[in-house]
C-alpha cells in the first residue's frame, strides 16, 4: 500500500524531507523521476538507471495505450516486467500529450477524442478508461485525466476547463479498483490564483493519495511559473506528496523544493544529452565545441559516473560528432547521475537546514516549456 511520511521540515523554507512507500519499493523525497515515456528511458538500460541513482521512473498512458497496447503489456506481466524495471513507476495520464495534439483532439464532458499521431486512427480516452489502463499496466502511482490548459488562455476558457478537470477527477476516484495503486489529483487553473484555489479546494476534499500542480511550463514567463507554482504548493495538504509536473531545470528544482514540492519529472537531462549538452558542476557543457577535441579530462571532474570514470571529453565529442549510439548512452547516464546527485544534495540541505544557502545560476538557455520526449 502507498504510504507517505515527512521526516524533516526545513526551518527557513517550505521544503520537506520525506519518503513514500509503494509496492515496488521506497523513494526518498524530494525526488526526480527519469522520463521513460514508452517503457524506456531513452538510451538507458534499467541497470544504467540504477547506477545513475534513479529510484522511480515515469511512463505515459497515452503512448503505451497506442503502442504496444495495454493488452500486450498486461499479457506479458505488466509494465515492470515488460521493461525489466523493479522499482516504482508513476504513469502520467496522457493529458499533456493529448493537449499537444492540437487540432487532432476534441475535448468533451465525456473525455477526449483524438487521432493517433502514429497512424491517424481514432480513439477516445475517458477518466474511467485512463484509470483502467493504468491499473492494467500495474502502475504504482497513477495520474487522473485532466485538461492541460494552454498559455495564454482567457478566463472564460480556463474556468470551464478547470471545473471539468475537477469532475473528471471525481470520476477517476470512483473508477479505481486496485487499492495498491496510488492515485494523484491534478490542480489546474491556469495563471488565475482564484481558480487554482477553487480547484485545489475541491480536489483536496477528495481521498487522493497525492496531488500535482499541472498546466505549468506551457509557455508562461519564468516569474509566472515560479509565482503560480509556489502559490499552488501552499494550497496542497502537508501530509501527502506534492508533484510539480514537467518542470526540471536545475534552478527551477531548487525553487520548487523550497516551495514545498516533493516530486519532479522532465525530459531535459535525457534530451540535452542526446543533443550533446551536459550538466556539470561547473555549468552547462556543449561537447561539440572544438576546444574539447583533444581534452583528456572527464566531462565533470566532480562526477563518478561510468562515463566520467572511464572516458575523456575528447572521446565523448568524437562519439557525438560521429553519430555513435554510445554517445547518447554515456551522456544520458551522466546527466541523470547529475540530477540524482543534485536531489541528494537538496535532501541533505533540508536535513541540515541549509537549503536557503543553495543557489543555482540560471545557466540553461532553454526555456522551461514542456515538450513530449
Amino acid at each position: 500500500m502507498f504510504k507517505f511520511t515527512i521526516e524533516k521540515k526545513d526551518s527557513f523554507t517550505n521544503a520537506r524531507l520525506g519518503r513514500f512507500v509503494t509496492p515496488h519499493g521506497e523513494v526518498e523525497t524530494p525526488a526526480f523521476m527519469a522520463v521513460g515515456t514508452v517503457a524506456t528511458v531513452k538510451a538507458m538500460t534499467p541497470r544504467d538507471l540504477q547506477e545513475a541513482g534513479c529510484r522511480i521512473i515515469l511512463g505515459n498512458t497515452y503512448h503505451l495505450y497506442l503502442r504496444p497496447g495495454v493488452e500486450v503489456i498486461e499479457k506479458l506481466g505488466g509494465l515492470h516486467r515488460f521493461m525489466g524495471w523493479n522499482g516504482p513507476i508513476l504513469t502520467d495520464s496522457g493529458g499533456f500529450q493529448v493537449f499537444s495534439l492540437g487540432a487532432l483532439r476534441k475535448i468533451t464532458e465525456e473525455g477526449v477524442e483524438f487521432q493517433s499521431h502514429l497512424d491517424g486512427s481514432s480513439h477516445k480516452l475517458t477518466p474511467e478508461k485512463v484509470v483502467d489502463i493504468q491499473e492494467r499496466l500495474g502502475s504504482d502511482i497513477a495520474m487522473v485525466l485532466d485538461e492541460c490548459i494552454p498559455h495564454p488562455a482567457e478566463r472564460d476558457y480556463v474556468r470551464p476547463s478547470t471545473l471539468r478537470t475537477i469532475r473528471w477527477a471525481e470520476r477517476s476516484l470512483r473508477a479505481r479498483q486496485k487499492s495498491d495503486m496510488a492515485i494523484f489529483g491534478i490542480v489546474q487553473g491556469g495563471m488565475y490564483e482564484d481558480l487554482r484555489l477553487e480547484c485545489a479546494r475541491e480536489l483536496t476534499a477528495l481521498p487522493f493519495d497525492g496531488f500535482a500542480a499541472g498546466g505549468l511550463g506551457v509557455g508562461e514567463e519564468e516569474a509566472a511559473l515560479r509565482a503560480i507554482g509556489r502559490y499552488t504548493a501552499g494550497l496542497l495538504p502537508e501530509d501527502r506528496p506534492r508533484y510539480l509536473m514537467g518542470i526540471g531545470r536545475p534552478e527551477d528544482l531548487v525553487a520548487a523544493v523550497a516551495a514545498g514540492y516533493d516530486l519532479f519529472d522532465c525530459v531535459l537531462p535525457t534530451r540535452n544529452a542526446r543533443n550533446g549538452s551536459l550538466f556539470t558542476s561547473a555549468g552547462k557543457m556543449n561537447i561539440r565545441r572544438a576546444e574539447y577535441a583533444s581534452d583528456p579530462r572527464p566531462a565533470d571532474e566532480a562526477c563518478d559516473c561510468y562515463g566520467c570514470r572511464n572516458f575523456s571529453r575528447a572521446y565523448l565529442r568524437h562519439l557525438h560528432l560521429s553519430g555513435e549510439i554510445l554517445a547518447a548512452q554515456l551522456m544520458t547516464l551522466h546527466n541523470l547521475a547529475f540530477y540524482q546527485r543534485r536531489m541528494a544534495r537538496l535532501r541533505a540541505a533540508i536535513r541540515e537546514d541549509k537549503l536557503q544557502e543553495i543557489q543555482i545560476k540560471a545557466e540553461d538557455p532553454e526555456s522551461s516549456i514542456q515538450k513530449p520526449e
